[in-house]
């Protein structure tokens, strides 16, 4: 046993440790990845009267210096900086880590935190693909861990209500739902590589990816567009939409998905989809996907959204006026009922600590986060190889379909932080 894994393992014993002290104590928190989401959600997190942000992890020096900028104006005191997330696991005193990083990061970090002992927050989507989404929930199980995935309609008022509107027979019987991301992103134009900006770590920027070369159209914010990296729009903003059709529908593998996706629009360095339309068939019930990110005018007043069909009426569940809420629709298409209260709260971060405390699986259980994000990698598979997916929900696999299998998984670099067992 070397030192790194004799100590990451009494880090484990100790953080469990920790868990009984945590409810009357308060939960101790790091950070990895503060760039734009991780800032939003250090601005949270730090808002919470019962959370310590003690640690911000990041590989470029420039990220951690805004966030730190966000530590000044809470007043909370200055956590440590590192640009090696094994700091965090290593250190005792941590409960739990929120994983704000590239989608390629997600598994590796939440899986080396759950064996290390640290409960974690992780962003949409869960996974990077199905493989390590599985990893990722047999990693929390095998340590008691709780793994709450950042898609927050899980913990949103009005959501919450719609989907029990929903459940209660109140729109009739229920066998379709639409969720919808239409709306305008940019060209991202073309770039050549490039050396390294100072202050960035790309080695472990790059963790278990394979390793090309440094290119700005790959890094903030625009790695969601490329395969090494992103998982497009479907796993960045679709994550949310598939995730609260899902629920309404209340199904877990589909047996099939049909559909298509491409580029059909941007002449730019994006690798991802930037169109699509995809069917998910459960055998009786069946959710459609639809992508257009070339466009600025929305659908049904909204540009991210969820129909869900009854036989006696309709619910839609979205964003009007940049309220969160739902609006009931009768049979024959009046609107009955419109609750557009909520707007952006602390409620999903709030539940991560209460079930970090309490022990109790939290409302974005790792488990439905797999589901919901194994829907938007079997749509980027589609898109990928332009064949339609048969789906074996036992081995998590593309049936009598090589080619699809081949983006169920990935290749990997040699890394410490590369997976086992994928």
């Amino acid at each position: 046993m070397d030192r790194r894994h004799f100590f990451g393992a009494a880090a484990a014993g100790l953080s469990a440790a920790r868990v009984s002290a945590a409810a009357a104590d308060k939960v101790n928190i790091g950070m990895i990845g503060v760039g734009g989401r991780g800032r939003g959600l250090l601005g949270v997190y730090t808002s919470l009267p019962d959370v310590n942000v003690t640690h911000l992890c990041d590989a470029d020096q420039a990220s951690l210096e805004r966030a730190d900028q966000v530590i000044v104006q809470s007043g909370k005191p200055k956590p440590k900086t590192t640009n090696d997330m094994r700091r965090l696991f290593d250190d005792a005193e941590v409960d739990a880590v929120v994983v704000a990083t590239p989608d390629h990061w997600h598994a590796p970090a939440t899986i080396l935190a759950c064996d290390a002992g640290k409960d974690v927050y992780v962003e949409k989507p869960a996974s990077h693909n199905i493989r390590e989404g599985r990893l990722m929930v047999d990693a929390a199980r095998r340590n008691k861990r709780i793994v709450q995935v950042g898609t927050q309609s899980r913990s949103r008022p009005s959501t919450l209500q719609a989907i029990e509107i929903i459940k209660s027979g109140k729109i009739g019987d229920v066998v379709m739902a639409k969720a919808w991301d239409v709306q305008l992103r940019d060209n991202i134009g073309h770039k050549e590589n490039s050396p390294v900006p100072e202050g960035v770590d790309y080695d472990t920027w790059l963790g278990p990816a394979p390793w090309i070369p440094f290119n700005e159209n790959r890094f903030h914010y625009k790695w969601h567009w490329h395969w090494h990296f992103g998982t497009g729009d479907a796993g960045n903003d679709g994550a949310h939409q598939i995730d609260i059709a899902r629920w309404a529908l209340g199904v877990d593998y589909p047996k099939t998905a049909s559909g298509m996706g491409g580029k059909l629009f941007f002449d730019d360095d994006q690798q991802t989809p930037d169109t699509m339309n995809v069917t998910f068939d459960y055998g009786g019930k069946a959710l459609i996907w639809e992508m257009r990110i070339w466009n600025p005018y929305g659908m049904d007043g909204q540009e991210n959204g969820v129909a869900v069909y009854g036989s006696e009426a309709t619910v839609q569940i979205g964003r009007w006026n940049r309220r969160w809420g739902y609006k009931l629709f009768d049979r024959s298409g009046e609107l009955v009922e419109h609750n557009d209260a909520d707007d952006e709260s602390d409620d999903h971060m709030r539940n991560f600590v209460d079930c970090v405390r309490s022990r109790k699986l939290p409302n974005a259980d790792i488990s439905k986060g797999h589901l919901s994000a194994l829907h938007c990698h079997l749509a980027n598979i589609i898109a990928r190889t332009g064949r339609n997916v048969a789906f074996d929900q036992e081995s998590e696999q593309a049936i009598d379909n090589d080619e699809a299998n081949l983006h169920v998984s990935r290749r990997y670099r040699t890394h410490w932080s590369t997976p086992k067992r994928v």
